[in-house]
């Protein structure tokens, strides 16, 4: 009898133990790596950046379209001031937009030139319907205009689309800008220093002559710029004819020079 109750005991224990779920097998713990955990996106201080607010341009500048009859010399240049306020992406601080407010200045140079800015034709009457580039010896065979400049100051509106590698020391890092300017004309003048090639008047005078009769007053310029920290090479363009519709050819003024950052 007892072997008997011995050996039910022993077939019940068995199934129940079969009756039991490994649940551990089937159903594997998953466990976070620090592998697979997000990474914190790196915040930057830009509070106390330098990133180009003030711009300083100087450049060698020449028309593209001159005809042959209009000869530049020397070291024609263009000098730029700009005041600009930067606004970095709040996702891509890298990258920012900035936009200001700028003074303008070409100069170009000419030899034994008479760039007549108030078109004054001084043998008739009345003044001429084109800008005149006259070579020829002033005031008859007296004398010429030994050098000339004609200066064009404007007040520009820059904007600009800058990539900087490290936002927080821009100015220890490469940089790349591309824009453009709108500007409106405020001066158009010439200074000639005149030799006068006589026994009877042998002096040396300076004459300044005002006027935006012959000129496009307003212009549209694009830039780019590329460097690192404080310097960079800068390059214009200007779409827009420097001269109104039928005052002369087509003179669209280009400049490649260094541009000083800071601030």
């Amino acid at each position: 009898m007892k072997k008997i109750l011995l050996c039910v005991a022993f077939f019940q224990a068995t199934f129940y133990l079969s009756a039991q779920v490994d649940t551990s097998a089937t159903t594997p713990e998953l466990k976070v790596t620090d592998s697979n955990k997000p990474k914190p996106k790196k915040k930057y201080n830009l509070s106390n950046r330098a990133n180009d607010h003030f711009l300083l341009q100087l450049g060698y500048t020449q028309w593209a379209g001159a005809p042959d009859s209009i000869v530049t010399r020397g070291f024609s240049r263009s000098i730029n001031t700009y005041f600009m306020f930067d606004f970095p992406f709040k996702t891509t601080p890298q990258l920012s937009v900035a936009a200001g407010l700028g003074i303008a200045s070409d100069h170009m140079m000419f030899d034994s030139t008479y760039v007549n800015v108030k078109g004054v034709n001084r043998l008739q009457t009345g003044t001429y319907s084109t800008l005149r580039f006259d070579r020829t010896p002033y005031n008859g065979a007296t004398g010429y205009f030994k050098k000339s400049k004609l200066a064009t100051v404007y007040l520009e509106l820059p904007v600009e689309l800058r990539y900087v590698t490290n936002p927080e020391k821009s100015d220890r890092s490469f940089k790349f800008a591309i824009g453009g300017r709108v500007g409106t004309m405020i001066k158009a003048g010439t200074r000639n220093r005149k030799f006068k090639n006589s026994n009877l008047f042998p002096t040396d005078y300076t004459l300044k002559e005002n006027s935006k009769r012959y000129f496009n007053t307003t212009r549209i310029v694009g830039t780019a710029r590329i460097g690192y920290g404080h310097f960079t090479l800068f390059g214009s363009y200007q779409f827009t004819n420097l001269l109104k519709d039928g005052a002369g050819p087509e003179l669209r003024p280009y400049t490649i020079g260094l541009s000083i950052g800071g601030l």
